[in-house]
């Protein structure tokens, strides 16, 4: 299949707040005129798709959900073929489309996005899950194209030394970038959408301010 339409690719594990990342910058971008579709991956529901259309920023039609009925890592990765054909589906229903969603089913440290299926992808983790996330050199955390480090406002309240993330995560990521953010109160969101318009639509970030 031609690639006509960028593709994000969204993973991290479960709880990490991918969805609620999905539920921030979708109003973002299409506030900016950006058409956007959504994928979403669960094991035996589509929960994660019911909870965005239910936020009513995207019409329903525009938000799949796959039943990928293994680990999720199956579906994104080693045979993403349910996803290729929902994606094909949102590009022959809205042409005009700008940017495609993935979202993956939660998995673990070890996922990653074949890059037959999307463009770029970002790694979400939150600070809940321990400062040693990065020291554990997982490959999505490692490979990704962006490592989005949320619930940064947690780290009191969990006993994780968010100093200690700081000073350690870019030793394992190696360069490659990493935002920091708060999805209720909107820290680091803009930085993540202008990755977006910089590193898949390829517009100035001074222009779309």
């Amino acid at each position: 299949m031609n690639k006509s339409v960028a593709r994000l690719g969204i993973g991290g594990p479960v709880g990490s707040g991918k969805t609620a990342l999905l539920e921030c910058l979708v109003p973002m971008l299409t506030q900016q005129g950006i058409e956007v579709a959504v994928v979403t991956n669960d094991l035996l529901t589509t929960e994660d798709a019911d909870r965005l259309k239910s936020k009513g920023f995207l019409a329903s039609e525009r938000i799949i959900g796959v039943e990928t009925g293994s680990c999720p890592h199956t579906a994104i990765r080693e045979d993403p073929t349910m996803n290729l054909l929902a994606v094909q589906d949102l590009e022959l229903l809205y042409p005009q489309l700008d940017l495609i969603f993935i979202e993956s089913g939660g998995d673990n440290l070890a996922s990653t996005f074949s890059y037959d299926l999307v463009d770029a992808y970002i790694f979400v983790i939150d600070v809940g899950a321990g400062d040693d996330i990065p020291r554990k050199n997982g490959p999505g955390f490692v490979q990704a194209d962006l490592v989005v480090i949320n619930k940064i406002d947690i780290a009191p309240y969990v006993g994780a030394d968010l100093d200690l993330i700081r000073q350690q995560a870019p030793q394992h990521r190696r360069g490659k970038p990493i935002i920091y953010t708060n999805c209720k109160t909107g820290e680091g969101l803009e930085t993540v959408k202008d990755f977006i318009l910089a590193t898949l639509l390829f517009e100035s970030v001074e222009e779309n301010r």
